[in-house]
């Protein structure tokens, strides 16, 4: 009976040297924070609405609800991308293209701000981002939601965008984006 014990008590002791830095190993494995990637290298294009916010104080220069056709195509593995958008009404439309410093405030998310010029098809007509060329400056955000689908919003500052007045025009946007990159 010593024997069988003393046998036991050899396996258990072996058991342990084995088992041990198993366990341990795998402990401190867990123990390792996982990183969470910070922003999106998507690529996409997206539709939404555009709200204009002001007016010129002129004709044909009322704050103009629409929508928006928007894309974002990243430039390799540097932090800017190159942007369009085009804010439309039932009259005309302003199409601008852009170029932003993009920064990862999340998982999956950017923040953008960019600079860039509109064309307005139809000087004098609105639309929501002002009546006629400008210079603009983007400010927003976008976020992965889904697999190959993005939410964004931004802000846009068309200046001295509106016909027989120096008053600035602004414009809030949004709309869903399909990843096709």
């Amino acid at each position: 009976m010593q024997r069988f014990f003393k046998s036991v008590l050899t396996i258990s002791a072996l058991s342990s040297l084995v088992i041990a830095p198993v366990f341990l190993s795998t402990g401190a494995a867990s123990a390792q924070p996982i990183p969470i990637k910070k922003g999106t290298d998507a690529s996409y294009v997206g539709a939404g609405f555009a709200a204009g916010v002001t007016s010129g104080g002129q004709n044909n220069d009322d704050a103009t609800f629409g929508g928006n056709v928007a894309g974002r195509l990243k430039l390799g593995s540097t932090p800017f991308s190159a942007r369009g958008q085009i804010n439309f009404s039932s009259e005309t439309s302003a199409i601008t293209p852009y170029v932003s410093a993009d920064v990862g405030i999340a998982n999956n998310t950017n923040a953008f701000v960019g600079v860039g010029y509109q064309f307005v098809e139809s000087n004098g007509k609105p639309t929501p981002s002002g009546n006629k060329d400008a210079v603009a400056v983007v400010a927003g955000v976008e976020s992965e939601v889904a697999k190959n689908f993005l939410v964004y919003g931004n802000t846009t500052l068309g200046i001295n965008a509106y016909e027989n007045s120096s008053a600035s025009a602004v414009s809030i946007n949004g709309g869903i984006g399909y990843r096709f990159k």
